[in-house]
């Protein structure tokens, strides 16, 4: 098979060899409160021992990586007219699924609200902000989603007037002037600090305010957008559930019982509530689609590098939203190409498949039939649906040395984080002092990785690459099906939240599908398909459905997204779920309104 010709860097199409699915045993010690604390200041043996116990080492033993090319990142630039952004089809600037119990605020809702002059981007922006802080009513509601602003209100109310302004004179940006949105707290936004979920310590260098916002985020304010502020996240990104004991976990809504997912906590966590319809978020082993599950949202993971480069093999930086229009119009704005970007500058913007392409979905069967009952269930019954109704061909699929190549994602991705976490501070040797410890430990686990290991570690992501782009090539228009955590929700436990807890199995469990699109560099959205009843605390759990595909195939995603909501909202029997805790906006912007005009009176 040859490769296409519109792609740099494509993938050899080489099948892989055929291998039967096992996941890797969870034969990891869990520990929490003071057996973590103790283990994490006992630095050399221990690290060496959870190193080899959980079988990284076994990856570079494997004959089949022995004439394997080693691919230390796995960008595939599609080729083809970079810009300007895609036009908005009317589709996507239309109100749908308005049931007022389930309706999340658009985009396009606030842009109308602002188009019929009823409130500002400014009333927004004042009644949005108080609820980001500690101290107000609504502190256990939202407030845990928001990191420390450290005094920014200005830069949010001057981004706010400046919108109300252009509203005022009837010349608008674009559908996006004057939308409240958030960003994780390892994206950078100019005058803002990066925490990196990290407790904050003025005396570091390393927590300053940012001189520009990263590309990605930059587009979206140079049409409109108001930053409302920094999302909290797990911290370093270093685990899947969300749970952050420097700066307080954020809430899942839906119940409250179970985390929100991570890394990227917070910004689902906003989106959840209502409080923002869509914020930005990265992923490097699932950060935006495993957060996005957990909270019944939409998650878009971009090809690698598309929305701009991030010093890392794996990590992307995407949108969460409450609605698929919006995860579109974000994605959009978010990958228009960057002039000074050599990279991302050269990507020929993806477009919406033609109605006569082909549909098929490819299932891994043993790998799907891993996840816990509820989870088949639900990803089986959207699976016959996509088959019986939107006319998608259903293909058995194989995937190669999946638990292998498991292993040497999560390797690959602690790795990095140490060493970008070794320059965090003034003093190298003082590296862990930033931060909890769960990190002290993961940090220097990482660091027993030897360079043979990382070699054979990426010499198998070039295996994956390879089966992919035989896949691919042998079914064009395929999604790779499956769903997007094998978890039933990851319920909290009493009194982590004090000390913090390191449970590896769980979280490798919880990333065993999501990880194949970071290793590949492909494009992958996770969409909700159900609810499930939950093992502890109030409101049923979400189920999330995921599908990869080809390299710079976003907007097939989007697009079988699409379908995907019209299956939620209209076909699952119970409908789309909205928390209790929803945030109303446009009542609460309305009600201060109009009790700023009374008290005018």
């Amino acid at each position: 098979m040859a490769s296409p010709p519109a792609f740099v860097n494509y993938p050899k199409p080489v099948e892989g060899p055929k291998t039967k699915y096992t996941p890797p045993p969870a034969k990891n010690p869990v520990l929490r409160g003071y057996s973590l604390v103790t283990g994490s200041a006992l630095l050399g043996f221990l690290q060496r021992f959870l190193w080899d116990n959980a079988g990284f080492g076994h990856v570079k033993n494997l004959s089949v990586l022995d004439d394997v090319p080693f691919t230390f990142d796995p960008c595939v630039t599609p080729l083809g007219e970079a810009g300007p952004v895609l036009e908005f089809e009317p589709a996507l600037l239309e109100s749908k699924h308005v049931d007022s119990k389930v309706k999340y605020y658009s985009i396009k809702d606030y842009h109308d609200m602002y188009k019929s002059g009823k409130v500002t981007p400014l009333d927004v922006a004042k009644a949005l902000l108080p609820l980001t802080k500690p101290g107000n009513d609504n502190q256990t509601k939202y407030e845990d989603a928001w990191a420390d602003n450290h005094g920014n209100d200005d830069l949010v109310f001057e981004a706010a007037r400046a919108s109300t302004d252009r509203w005022a004179a009837g010349k608008p940006l674009g559908i996006l002037d004057g939308v409240p949105i958030g960003v994780k707290d390892d994206v950078s936004v100019k005058g803002y600090i990066n925490h990196v979920g990290m407790k904050y310590n003025a005396d570091v260098p390393f927590f300053k305010r940012q001189e520009k916002s990263a590309w990605c985020v930059q587009a979206l304010q140079d049409a409109g957008a108001v930053v409302l502020g920094k999302n909290r996240m797990h911290e370093l990104g270093s685990d899947t559930c969300g749970l952050n004991v420097a700066q307080g976990s954020p809430t899942n809504h839906l119940n409250n019982e179970y985390y929100p997912g991570g890394s990227s906590s917070g910004p689902a966590s906003a989106v959840c509530a209502g409080v923002v319809p869509f914020a930005v978020a990265t992923d490097a082993g699932g950060s935006v689609r495993i957060p996005a599950s957990f909270n019944g949202l939409y998650g878009l993971k971009t090809s690698h590098h598309r929305t701009g480069y991030m010093p890392s093999t794996m990590c992307i930086m995407g949108p969460i939203a409450a609605n698929v229009a919006d995860l579109t119009i974000a994605y959009r704005l978010m990958s228009q190409p960057d002039p000074e970007d050599g990279i991302q500058g050269v990507f020929g913007r993806s477009t919406p498949p033609q109605p006569s392409a082909k549909r098929v979905m490819g299932v891994y069967r043993e790998w799907l039939d891993a996840a816990d009952p509820e989870v088949i269930e639900h990803c089986n019954k959207a699976l016959e649906y996509f088959a019986k109704e939107r006319g998608y061909e259903i293909v058995d699929i194989s995937l190669p040395h999946l638990a292998d190549a498991q292993l040497a994602h999560g390797m690959i991705c602690v790795t990095e984080m140490a060493e970008a976490a070794r320059r965090r501070t003034t003093n190298p040797a003082d590296w862990l002092s930033l931060v909890g410890s769960v990190n002290r430990l993961l940090m220097t686990v990482g660091q027993q990785t030897s360079a043979a290991d990382f070699l054979k570690f990426n010499a198998l992501r070039s295996l994956l690459m390879r089966h992919f782009a035989f896949l691919f090539q042998k079914h064009p228009g395929l999604l790779i099906m499956s769903p997007t955590t094998p978890l039933n929700g990851w319920p909290k436990h009493p009194g982590d939240e004090a000390m913090g807890m390191n449970d590896s199995n769980t979280t490798f469990r919880n990333m065993m599908y999501i990880f194949l699109a970071n290793m590949t560099g492909t494009p992958s959205v996770s969409v909700p398909v159900g609810y499930a009843a939950p093992k502890q605390g109030e409101g049923k759990v979400p189920v999330g459905l995921m599908a990869t595909g080809d390299w710079g195939s976003e907007e097939q995603l989007l697009a079988f997204a699409a379908e995907a909501e019209e299956y939620l909202h209209e076909v699952y029997e119970e409908g789309r779920r909205r928390p209790n805790a929803w945030l109303d906006v446009m009542a609460l912007v309305q009600g201060a309104r109009d009790g700023d005009e009374a008290g005018a009176k």
